[in-house]
């Protein structure tokens, strides 16, 4: 979305005025640049850090082994924790081990096809599938809208879509591949090891470093994409519907506007109009620049995002959908993502714009509202029925401790389960009482793993090792 320069000037206007008359001072709330930690340890161990930069750690060993076989013997003799990482962007401390690293970086890339079942190795970037599977005029049915990750990271944390009928890329998978501490390859599906399938498709890298799943794909299909602008409440009357109506539907809450930005994708046979450039970044700014100048009157800094954004002209492409689904996100944040009951997504929704409104007027990011289809992944947020989640992200510059303090009491209220690769604070008791399956998960992880070499610390919290 487009915002022109005049309302810019006009927004800007209203805090000058506002200090002109004496009535607050305008307070810059730009935060510095948050200290970085040392490149090496004591050790000479070499940083690694994930992308928004809040979890890293000195790791004794990095691999990046170039074949299966090669990961295969590397496992039985790793020092632990043994932890696989992709692109680093996942929020909790799933990656962190003072043991072994392993990148799956040279296991990438599309193997092999067996009819319209894509067997694609797990360190490919989604980034990169889209054009592969394109090449044979396929597609992913769902995509993420960050295409940074790799399909393993993804599918090890339930990453998702957006969109009532499509699942989690996890649940794309007919079969896969997985390297254990004993060195052996398991090969996993519904009907050869089915219950290590259904535990490992969503595991966090807990029980083995899945190597390759087989992925069913769609036709490669134009998607028309539209985006456009409205008054919050009517978004929130409106979604059940579109979701409903649209392949791809989520909108975002804009919090201190009164406003929500709708995005739909709908399967078209209309000529190509590719995107254009990234106008998110932009938009973010904007926002950020209502923060820092109007963060002292909510009424104000409303009234400034409603001038910006009121001539905001809504934004229509038309393209391949891996080209529009997933997306660059160059500005940095932290992010807490939980999963709740159809019923409960609006409520619990609205209650997280009102608190934040309240509390926390350093807030400028928009909050993500998406559908996901059901499942039957033993860990996957979506087992058992679908789900709505809410999306609360910060910049990352800014103090994140408000969503465990004032956000997730929340989203828990609801009966929600959080993302498992976003800010969260639960552990095993919590996630006994979310998911059905957690005992027989439990069982799968101590057979594969019985020293926990794959744990780290945050996941002996989560299993209550």
């Amino acid at each position: 979305m487009k915002i022109s320069r005049r309302a810019a000037l006009t927004a800007g206007s209203l805090g000058v005025v506002a200090a002109g008359a004496g009535a607050v001072t305008l307070a810059n709330r730009e935060k510095p640049e948050p200290p970085a930690p040392p490149v090496l340890d004591q050790n000479d161990r070499l940083l690694w850090r994930n992308w928004s930069g809040i979890q890293h750690a000195y790791p004794a060993q990095r691999a990046a082994p170039a074949s299966e076989d090669e990961l295969a013997a590397l496992l039985p003799k790793a020092p632990g924790p043994i932890r696989a990482v992709g692109a680093g962007h996942s929020f909790t401390a799933l990656v962190p081990t003072d043991g072994t690293l392993v990148s799956l970086d040279n296991l990438a890339g599309v193997a092999g096809w067996d009819g319209d079942v894509a067997q694609v190795w797990a360190g490919t970037r989604l980034g990169a599938l889209g054009p592969a599977l394109a090449e044979k005029g396929r597609a992913m049915p769902g995509l993420p809208d960050i295409n940074k990750q790799s399909l393993g990271g993804a599918m090890g944390t339930a990453t998702h879509g957006a969109g009532k009928a499509i699942p989690a890329i996890h649940a794309e998978a007919q079969s896969l591949r997985l390297a254990t501490v004993t060195g052996e390859v398991i090969e996993a599906s519904p009907t050869k090891n089915p219950e290590i399938f259904q535990a490992a498709k969503v595991s966090m890298g807990a029980l083995g470093v899945i190597t390759q799943a087989h992925l069913a794909t769609a036709a490669n299909r134009r998607l028309h994409r539209r985006v456009w602008v409205e008054d919050f409440e009517a978004a929130c009357d409106q979604a059940e519907a579109r979701w409903a109506k649209h392949r791809n539907f989520e909108f975002y809450a804009v919090p201190f506007t009164g406003l929500a930005a709708n995005i739909s994708h709908d399967e078209t046979d209309e000529a190509a109009r590719p995107r254009g450039p990234d106008t998110d970044s932009g938009f973010l700014e904007v926002l950020r620049s209502c923060r820092n100048l109007l963060a002292f009157s909510t009424p104000l800094r409303k009234a400034a995002a409603h001038a910006l954004l009121s001539t905001a002209k809504p934004e229509e492409a038309v393209d391949e959908g891996w080209k529009l689904l997933s997306t660059e996100r160059p500005v940095r944040f932290n992010e807490m993502e939980y999963h709740l009951p159809p019923e409960a997504q609006i409520p619990a929704l609205k209650e997280v714009v009102a608190t934040i409104e309240k509390h926390r007027p350093d807030v400028f990011f928009p909050i993500e509202v998406r559908r996901i289809a059901a499942d039957d992944a033993w860990l996957s947020p979506f087992n058992a029925g679908p789900r709505g989640s809410v999306a609360v992200h910060c910049h990352y510059k800014d103090q994140y401790g408000f969503m465990f303090e004032l956000i997730e009491p929340i989203f828990r209220r609801h009966g929600g389960r959080p993302h498992w690769g976003k800010l969260h604070s639960l552990g095993a008791a919590d996630f006994a009482a979310l998911y059905p399956r957690w005992k027989d998960f439990l069982e799968v992880r101590r057979e594969l793993d019985p020293q926990g070499r794959l744990l780290n610390p945050f996941l002996h919290k989560v299993f209550g090792v």
